[in-house]
């Protein structure tokens, strides 16, 4: 008989409640600052109520950006973040799902040694390859470039290793069945593994959206053109904007609607992710 101890459940309550607010509680200071002018913050104190310029502070960042700071505007920044992180995102999954199919329904020499290959590369992140790999998209004149921002981060082998771990969950009369109704590979992968692997893509979307949203290092050394700048890039800039003070009520502003997009799209998929993550039986 399980106890009813409702002191046992305030406590969780509290400590849960305690939690949420101890995330939130950045987001909520960066909102309160995108709300008030330049000078309540000469004095270095943070006000935690809102002030009366919200909707000054985000129509100025909106429609006239922050030129000091060497930034384009915020939409054009907003607009090629999205495109990087959808083509990361898309191409990852694409690539990713290939792959695992590939490895585990076709029958070829080493196909094991080549998983393993990929698998291996979970150890060299981005910031350790980052000098070879922009020699490569150099001397492929990528710099620059949509390209260049988005397939050098296309492949993924934690996608590549999920995908496959599932796979070798699906029977083999699911193959068989198929094989005896005339579908071939691409019709069996189409047709009955992608709806099977709809909860999985979910989950792994979210992941690599934001994982694409919020690259910084690798846009920040292959782009020199403003029109390909991203908005983390601009967040930056405008910190670090030369010859003045930064002004943080237009970079808060900033940050709340480069947050508005990952958010968004967790929001919009959050059943399908929470299941993709938790979902054993398919």
């Amino acid at each position: 008989m399980v106890e009813n101890r409702p002191w046992a459940n305030i406590l969780a309550h509290l400590l849960l409640i305690s939690g949420v607010a101890l995330v939130a509680f950045p987001i909520y200071v960066a909102l309160i600052a995108s709300t008030h002018p330049a000078g309540s913050f000469v004095s270095g104190s943070m006000p935690l109520l809102p002030g009366g310029h919200f909707w000054e502070n985000y129509t100025t960042v909106i429609q006239e950006g922050r030129s000091r700071a060497g930034t384009p505007p915020i939409g054009l920044m907003l607009w090629n973040s999205l495109l990087m992180a959808l083509a990361i995102t898309l191409g990852k999954l694409a690539v990713s799902l290939l792959s695992a199919f590939a490895i585990v329904y076709f029958r070829f020499r080493f196909r094991m040694v080549f998983f393993w290959l990929i698998f291996l590369t979970l150890m060299l992140p981005v910031e350790v390859r980052i000098v070879p790999t922009f020699q490569v998209v150099a001397n492929l004149n990528l710099l620059n470039s949509f390209a260049g921002l988005s397939i050098p981060l296309i492949a993924s082998a934690t996608a590549t290793f999920l995908f496959r771990q599932f796979f070798m969950t699906v029977p083999e009369e699911m193959l068989e069945a198929a094989r005896v109704d005339g579908a071939g590979p691409f019709k069996f992968l189409k047709d009955i593994l992608l709806p099977l692997s709809i909860t999985n893509i979910a989950a792994l979307f979210v992941i690599m959206f934001i994982y694409g949203w919020n690259q910084y290092l690798w846009p920040l050394l292959i782009t020199t053109d403003q029109s390909y700048y991203t908005i983390v890039m601009g967040i930056q800039r405008m910190v670090t904007a030369a010859d003045s003070e930064p002004l943080w009520h237009l970079v808060m502003a900033t940050v709340i609607l480069a947050a508005l997009p990952p958010t968004l799209v967790i929001l919009l998929m959050q059943r399908l992710f929470v299941k993709g993550l938790t979902e054993t039986e398919k």
